[in-house]
């Protein structure tokens, strides 16, 4: 373990479980993912026949990742899903059982080193009753939250069903972390150079941040909503300034929000994967120290490769690097 005064906790990693692919045929033998290990710690995640991105061990083989945690120094990790794991076009007959033995996958890694490894749970939107069911049992099994993408084919968070589900993990006590996913305009604009992750990605996620925000839906979550968006909020931040601005200007982007967006700020947490540490300072400072939290994105090349490098390099104060370092993932996850 580390010698922080405050345990080391990346509040935002992925693992791939060795899902076989008469697994993934359950669900789709034409395109529901599953793992092609190729040996010597190296691996493709596959799409039915089609190969979808190249990985290795640290997804699926927990001594690999305490390993690599010790390497950077992390005490706890929090594992979810990766997003091609979701399932949420399925027909729920066919959804809930993928979701509930990758749920149960999950619970396995962690068995590995409970204390150090904490599962979040996903859930089939597809059907928000049998989301909030699944929610609960996650809980009970171990699973420390939920991990949700940012939106539901057109649904956004602001829609009725997920705030439904929304509430029912505020009233449960299930920390959620927003994920985006499905990216706007991979389909034609952005076809080279990985802009739909660079672009479109960030994009997600402060549209999902904004639904909740302009739509006066926060003014209708309870208050015990742990809700945490990925990859720092994604655009949110920098652009905050232009929305109350609108806000400001024009009727039609207050009409049902009945206070400045950036007064909102205090009604969830960003993760701190931003990668410079310029927009580490702005998003503390938008957000306050104590909403934002370690979030690596490991295992992934997109991700920080020295987990809290960022914030153990950065200009502030120790007990403020303390609360992004772990402090607050404490208090949020009630580890």
């Amino acid at each position: 373990m580390s010698s922080n005064a405050s345990p080391v906790v990346d509040i935002h990693s992925h693992f791939f479980p060795p899902i076989t692919q008469a697994e993934a045929a359950a669900l789709d033998p034409l395109a529901a993912p599953w793992l092609r290990d190729d040996g010597n710690g190296q691996g493709m995640i596959m799409t039915g026949s089609k190969e979808f991105r190249p990985v290795y061990s640290a997804l699926w083989d927990p001594a690999r990742r305490i390993a690599e945690m010790d390497e950077s120094g992390v005490d706890v990790q929090i594992m979810c899903a990766t997003p091609v794991m979701f399932g949420y076009r399925y027909p729920i007959e066919r959804a809930l059982p993928w979701t509930q033995r990758m749920n149960d996958y999950a619970v396995e890694l962690c068995a590995h080193d409970p204390a150090r490894l904490k599962p979040l749970a996903q859930v089939p939107l597809q059907d928000i009753d049998a989301a909030c069911r699944e929610a609960s049992r996650a809980k009970n099994i171990g699973h420390v939250g939920v991990q949700i993408g940012n939106h539901f084919g057109d649904k956004d968070l602001d829609n009725e069903d997920l705030l439904t589900f929304l509430t029912h993990c505020a009233n449960e006590g299930i920390p959620l972390l927003v994920h985006p996913w499905d990216m706007m305009g991979g389909d034609n604009r952005m076809k080279k150079w990985m802009l739909p992750w660079l672009v479109a990605m960030p994009a997600e996620t402060q549209l999902g941040i904004l639904s909740l925000i302009l739509s006066g839906a926060f003014e209708r979550l309870p208050r015990s909503l742990k809700i945490c968006f990925a990859h720092g909020g994604g655009s949110f931040a920098f652009l905050l300034g232009r929305v109350d601005n609108a806000w400001r200007e024009r009727d039609i982007v207050r009409a049902d929000c009945p206070n400045p967006p950036s007064s909102y700020v205090d009604r969830f947490y960003v993760d701190s994967a931003v990668f410079d540490p310029r927009a580490l300072a702005l998003l503390v400072d938008v957000m306050g120290e104590e909403r934002v939290m370690l979030g690596s994105d490991y295992p992934y090349p997109l991700g920080e490769i020295k987990i809290g490098k960022l914030i153990r390099q950065s200009k502030f104060a120790e007990p403020t690097r303390q609360r992004l370092l772990g402090g607050n993932a404490l208090r949020f996850f009630g580890l």
